[in-house]
């Protein structure tokens, strides 16, 4: 059905039937020149973690442990999760991949949030350790418990570690953890 429209009023049906067209050609090159573009790669340092791929992916791994975790009374398992997640992902960038389910369980299983048991000097430093780590503002104590993880512990598969927290679990950090 078409309507009546005074003879003032333009038709544009032929605007419909246009495509699309490329803009003109930049005849000077790119240059990376702008504030927050990265000239030389990816910064290392301290306190910058490790990049890889598909990163997130492990926060949707993470929440199939939540049910399984080992808390005691005044931990959280969003504070378990946001500061094992960070361990997961390190041991997954060493490998060179994205995370794993192994990953999660082994960084759970070195703090002693999946079994076997942790002893109490391992749950009273865990405790004060992981306490509101969830809480966005904390990145600089979650950076922290990855750092507590050396690379050796990180790639020992999850059989190793599930026996080294049998044996002596504080071979599985980078400081003493008696207290």
């Amino acid at each position: 059905m078409t309507l009546a429209a005074p003879d003032y009023v333009p038709n544009k049906t032929a605007a419909a039937d246009r495509h699309y067209v490329s803009p003109p050609r930049r005849p000077q090159p790119w240059l990376a020149d702008r504030p927050g573009e990265l000239t030389e790669g990816q910064p290392m340092g301290a306190g910058l973690g490790v990049p890889g791929p598909d990163q997130g992916y492990a926060l949707r791994l993470a929440r199939r442990f939540e049910d399984q975790l080992l808390l005691d009374a005044g931990e959280h398992a969003a504070d378990a999760v946001a500061g094992c997640v960070g361990v997961a992902l390190r041991r997954a960038a060493v490998f060179g991949r994205a995370p794993v389910a192994a990953d999660l369980e082994v960084a759970f299983r070195v703090f002693g949030f999946l079994p076997p048991a942790p002893d109490d000097s391992l749950v009273a430093w865990r405790k004060e350790l992981f306490a509101g780590v969830s809480h966005p503002h904390h990145y600089a104590e979650a950076r922290h418990i990855v750092d507590l993880v050396p690379e050796e512990a990180l790639r020992m598969p999850p059989s190793e570690v599930e026996a080294a927290c049998l044996n002596n679990r504080a071979e599985l950090f980078a400081v003493s953890i008696s207290r």
